[in-house]
């Protein structure tokens, strides 16, 4: 059994690069189905979700290489319209390939993440949109098959804050002819960057970064090149991490608005931060400040940097 030996103790001291964000990375990836051709994307985390993801798009004739942290994707040659059960069931993020392949390619046979279940299901909302866009849709054997000889534009709002939901909706509200109004959008940075990726290959999106996104349906769009998002969960780790050990850590290739909550708790146990461009430096020399913290969807505290301060 693998695992981690920790001698604890020690003042955290020195110099962090924190990584891509997954769950960005996750949600632009599927982009490369909208439109043919060669994509890089740079400051993508070498991490197993992104591997899995990658063996999905294969899967569908994207060809992708990751080098040096840049993923190297090219979809001009699709060859299939379906994503298998034994890629879909390894991570619940293959289901953003539904969206664009519907949007794209006027059909889809995507895998229910959990096979072929009874009741509500987690991507019930993501069905929902799709179908309110104009498509059909049939569940069959524990897979989703949605059609559509074009999407139409409409007015959907997402009963709860959902961050997959949003991906997959946007992405296939894109190519939908005319426009559409996609309301309680999440306000993930993921969504955000996938919404800004979107622009830069010829999409028309208003309201980005808001709860409120309009859009205009294009014809085409085209390949291009983008930045993954740096990962906020990993920064707000070693933050912790140093103000429990009283340390002294500079984080470079960070966002700091991204941080805000996290940012704003840490001050208040004590923190000393000195915030420049793309770098945070913490200094921690006193026992930390009780601090009370309620988790909440973004700009909120984040759930998963929550158990770092117990």
């Amino acid at each position: 059994m693998d695992k981690f030996i920790v001698e604890g103790g020690r003042r955290l001291q020195g110099h962090v690069t924190i990584s891509g964000a997954k769950n960005a990375s996750l949600a632009i990836m599927p982009t490369c189905l909208l439109a043919p051709g060669v994509y890089h994307l740079g400051n993508t985390p070498n991490n197993r979700d992104v591997w899995t993801f990658s063996r999905l798009l294969g899967s569908l004739g994207v060809h992708a290489e990751l080098n040096d942290h840049t993923l190297f994707l090219d979809s001009r040659n699709i060859t299939s319209h379906e994503a298998p059960y034994e890629h879909v069931k390894q991570m619940r993020a293959s289901i953003y390939v539904l969206g664009p392949l519907v949007a794209r390619y006027g059909e889809a046979r995507v895998s229910l993440p959990g096979g072929c279940n009874f009741g509500p299901r987690p991507v019930d909302l993501h069905l929902k949109g799709l179908e309110k866009l104009g498509a059909e849709i049939e569940l069959e054997g524990g897979y989703i098959i949605a059609k559509s000889p074009r999407l139409q534009g409409t007015h959907f709002h997402f009963d709860i804050s959902s961050v997959g939901a949003s991906v997959n909706i946007l992405m296939a509200a894109v190519l939908a002819k005319g426009h559409t109004t996609l309301t309680n959008v999440a306000l993930e940075p993921e969504v955000t960057a996938l919404a800004r990726m979107l622009v830069k290959m010829g999409a028309q999106i208003d309201g980005i970064g808001t709860t409120t996104l309009e859009i205009d349906g294009v014809d085409d769009l085209h390949a291009t090149n983008e930045e993954t998002i740096p990962d906020r969960i990993e920064a707000a780790t070693y933050l912790i991490a140093a103000a429990a050990t009283k340390g002294d850590v500079t984080l470079h290739n960070v966002n700091p608005y991204h941080l805000s909550a996290v940012i704003q708790k840490l001050e208040d146990a004590g923190c000393e931060l000195d915030i420049n461009g793309d770098k945070i430096r913490i200094i921690m020399n006193d026992d930390p400040n009780p601090v009370d913290i309620t988790t909440a969807p973004y700009p909120g505290y984040p759930t998963d940097a929550q158990a770092q301060w117990a």
